[in-house]
């Protein structure tokens, strides 16, 4: 992640940390449970704050729960983390986010023309291999999971047909597989691999791709490719 000028980063990929100028910072369950959310959203109000994360407590409970939270990890040190106004908590400009920092690198990425280099490929590939916040079971994550996976898929798929119009086999090969590897059932990933083994010359790849996808989808859900991947397929056919 990019340092903050206070030195705070927080992760969410892969799983929670927080740090300040390098070094780990302990926190509570309820205090990274806080941070997270803040984190992912704009601002919360107190209120529902308390009632996302400890849903199965009365509301006096929560409450309380989330007051603790706030004391405990409102400051890193002597940096603020949390903004409080008035009953609306988010989360302070201070504290860097590789959630935020990912998304908007993959937006400058995407708006540009050109093709992205060797450097920015690598990083865009492990930012956006990475799970939001795994092993965490909380319902109010079920909504922000999805978002996350349908950004970097979407992200991925553009970013290897663009890498691959530009002749960068290899890097849009890589890009695509990081894909299929957060959905193995999504098929345009599938494609683009069928894909770039054509724009390779390996059609004998590109059918082995399509014949393996058409076995997997029928064995886990009973139903064939798209018109459009069986119209490429068909295209790879002699005669």
């Amino acid at each position: 992640m990019t340092a903050s000028g206070n030195g705070v980063h927080l992760a969410l990929l892969g799983g929670f940390r927080l740090t300040h100028l390098g070094g780990a910072v302990a926190l509570s369950l309820g205090a990274q449970r806080l941070l997270a959310l803040l984190a992912l959203h704009d601002d919360v109000h107190r209120a529902a704050a308390a009632e996302q994360l400890w849903p199965d407590s009365s509301s006096s409970r929560a409450a309380a729960n989330l007051r603790s939270a706030l004391w405990r990890g409102r400051r890193v040190g002597a940096v603020p983390v949390i903004d409080c106004a008035g009953p609306r908590l988010r989360l302070s400009p201070a504290a860097c986010v590789d959630v935020r920092e990912v998304r908007e690198h993959v937006r400058q990425t995407i708006d540009t023309e050109r093709p992205p280099d060797s450097h920015d490929i690598e990083s865009l590939l492990d930012g956006l291999g990475r799970d939001l916040l795994p092993g965490w079971s909380e319902d109010w994550l079920v909504l922000e999971r999805e978002r996350w996976n349908q950004i970097r898929l979407h992200a991925l798929e553009t970013l290897a047909q663009r890498l691959m119009a530009a002749g960068h086999y290899l890097a849009a090969m890589q890009t695509a597989l990081a894909a299929i590897a957060i959905e193995p059932l999504r098929e345009t990933p599938h494609r683009t691999v069928m894909e770039i083994h054509v724009a390779e010359g390996n059609r004998a790849s590109a059918i082995m791709k399509y014949q393996s996808y058409r076995v997997l989808l029928q064995r886990e859900l009973g139903v064939a490719p798209s018109s459009k991947m069986i119209a490429l397929a068909r295209g790879l056919l002699p005669g």
